[in-house]
């Protein structure tokens, strides 16, 4: 089964978006909800019969089952012949919205993940139709159950063959998004290792540098936007809260930090491309991005976007037939590529790599890179050395890279 996500701007009309926006007030108010239910339950088991607080107790009788998905969706059936607000959203939208709450606690206990919260007014961003309409597009208009024809702005065609599985709505700063997750039931071969391989190293100095000793620029598509970013956010806190200057003045800030975000992301694609174009095979390190997002360079770390960008050359690389390994990152920067030497730790001013055994001179990221390709090689069974021709007995000169 392939699968994939087409995602499209949504034009819908006045009265279409304000249908837009009570919905996701609706979707917030049952995430509260239910997570209160749920939050509830737990704290009035939380200490022993011998062990209850002297100021307050949560009490609920002993037989009362725990508020899961299949228990809470009951209570929305029962609740939507009540509540007229319930029975304006799509009854399966509003079961989403508890089956999201209920992977947020499974991703807690099982994932390590954090405990779910309570989300303000505009916090919820999405609503979920998990079976859609039989005819979803019809010419440049997408049918949603209960909502109707919604135009869109058709910037590619539906793949034939692909069946229009679920359909999300997005709301971000610049509009509305519809995501289609789209599947074709075919089987699609894994990807095996063929022609010239490249290694790649990831870093704040350069943002990428390769076995061939191309190096990449880092942009700081954050950094450089800080000084515009405290200028629209000294607007916002001149106005008062809660007006309609105040928020027009948030919906700028709102709209550069989508400028940056799809800035980045449209790098990392050109990026990508770049990479595959040039090499069968690809090997990256297995960076731990949570631990690096968390060091003295969390900014910069955060701003370079690591573990976006790994996802997306993974997708270019399935995408355009190219295999794609990540090996093991440790020493990468302390090992000769030409004699496999381990030259101990060096101080992150130190930017090239010397050798003392062999006398091998190179940029310090060209020389992981390399390091990085070796072990790629190694893993899929092939030899140390380079498969290209021409190649194949030596390290090639360091160069800069062209813009992409």
């Amino acid at each position: 089964m392939l699968n994939m996500t087409y995602e499209y701007k949504l034009e819908p009309t006045s009265s279409q978006s304000q249908t837009f926006d009570h919905w996701l007030e609706v979707c917030r108010k049952v995430w509260n909800y239910a997570l209160r239910e749920r939050k509830d339950w737990y704290n009035s088991r939380s200490c022993g019969i011998n062990a209850c607080s002297l100021k307050s107790e949560y009490i609920i009788p002993a037989d009362s089952p725990r508020p899961n998905f299949a228990v809470q969706c009951k209570s929305l059936t029962t609740a939507r012949q009540s509540n007229s607000e319930l029975k304006t959203v799509h009854s399966q939208v509003l079961q989403q919205v508890l089956k999201q709450l209920e992977k947020a606690f499974t991703s807690m206990w099982e994932s390590g993940f954090g405990f779910p919260r309570f989300k303000k007014k505009g916090r919820m961003r999405s609503f979920l139709f998990p079976t859609p309409n039989k005819t979803v597009v019809i010419g440049n208009r997408i049918n949603l159950p209960s909502i109707g024809l919604v135009k869109f702005r058709d910037s590619r065609p539906i793949p034939d063959g692909f069946v229009v599985k679920q359909i999300r709505i997005v709301k971000r700063a610049s509009g509305y998004f519809a995501m289609l997750a789209l599947a074709l039931d075919v089987s699609i071969p894994t990807t095996m290792p063929h022609g010239y391989a490249l290694g790649i190293d990831l870093g704040l100095e350069k943002f990428l540098a390769t076995s061939d000793n191309e190096l990449v620029a880092r942009p700081k598509f954050f950094v450089d936007a800080q000084r515009k970013l405290k200028s629209l956010q000294k607007v916002v806190s001149r106005k008062r809260i809660g007006s309609k200057n105040w928020q027009k003045a948030q919906k700028k800030v709102a709209r550069y930090h989508q400028h940056i975000s799809d800035s980045r992301k449209d790098f990392h694609f050109k990026t990508a491309h770049h990479l595959c174009n040039q090499a069968g095979m690809i090997f990256a390190e297995d960076l731990n991005v949570k631990a690096m997002a968390k060091g003295m360079l969390c900014k910069h770390t955060l701003d370079g976007g690591f573990g976006q960008f790994l996802s997306i050359l993974e997708y270019v690389c399935f995408k355009k037939d190219v295999f794609f390994l990540k090996v093991d990152k440790n020493g990468t920067s302390q090992t000769c590529p030409q004699c496999q030497t381990h030259t101990g730790k060096k101080p992150l001013s130190l930017r090239i790599h010397q050798c003392p055994e062999c006398g091998y001179e190179a940029d310090r990221d060209v020389a992981a890179a390399q390091v990085v390709v070796q072990r790629g090689l190694a893993a899929v069974g092939h030899t140390v050395k380079m498969l290209s021709e021409g190649k194949a007995t030596r390290l090639p000169v360091m160069k800069e890279s062209p813009s992409l």
